[in-house]
């Protein structure tokens, strides 16, 4: 089973959505896509969730929390491979680790904490709360956004990952990701493993 965790290894740049449900982390990954002509990762979590809603009327549960990581993890994996120099991820285990430890009284399972530890990535764009919410059948705090976006910025700060908060409207949070990336992307044609070598440093 942690093999299906672990990413494949890779020179590309990686850049992760990060933060609350109902923040425009799907869209913006959309947009950045398209605007870099790459692919991106979806949340393996809202398909694996939604189905489980439709058969059982149930949400997430505890032993849920693993395959939903398999899956995310098969879904970067096969990106991985696709994409020439950047990738988007519209999450990342570590978002699963949050939620695992909101959710399950700061429970998450030693296996997922150890991937979302160890997987790394070149950029995080944390996504404020400034934005509407939008019910649907798995969101479930309309009430604790602000709680819950702390918590996402905190566990950025406590593992020393290289992030930049998202506020504002759709463009504006487009242009401010954009000028991140870029200068990922202008950094790696000077250092081609230079980006390698931040990211490495960072999960010591």
């Amino acid at each position: 089973m942690e093999e299906r965790l672990r990413q494949l290894p890779s020179d590309i740049i990686k850049v992760v959505l990060f933060g609350p449900e109902s923040t425009g982390k799907t869209t913006l990954s959309k947009d950045l896509a398209e605007h870099y002509k790459t692919p991106w990762v979806p949340e393996y979590a809202r398909e694996y969730l939604q189905d489980k809603w439709d058969q059982e009327q149930k949400t997430c549960e505890p032993h849920d929390l693993l395959p939903i990581a398999e899956g995310q993890m098969k879904l970067e994996n096969e990106a991985t491979q696709k994409a020439e120099r950047l990738l988007i991820c519209d999450t990342d285990l570590l978002e699963t680790m949050v939620y695992s430890e909101a959710y399950y009284l700061g429970y998450s399972d030693p296996v997922l904490k150890k991937y979302a530890l160890e997987n790394s990535y070149d950029l995080y764009l944390l996504t404020y709360i400034d934005t509407p919410w939008v019910k649907d059948d798995l969101r479930d705090k309309p009430g604790e956004r602000e709680e819950m976006y702390r918590y996402f910025k905190q566990t950025l700060v406590r593992y020393k990952r290289n992030f930049i908060i998202l506020k504002g409207d759709r463009e504006t949070r487009l242009k401010m990701a954009i000028e991140q990336i870029d200068k990922l992307i202008a950094h790696d044609r000077i250092h081609p493993q230079g980006h390698q070598a931040d990211r490495r440093k960072g999960d010591q």
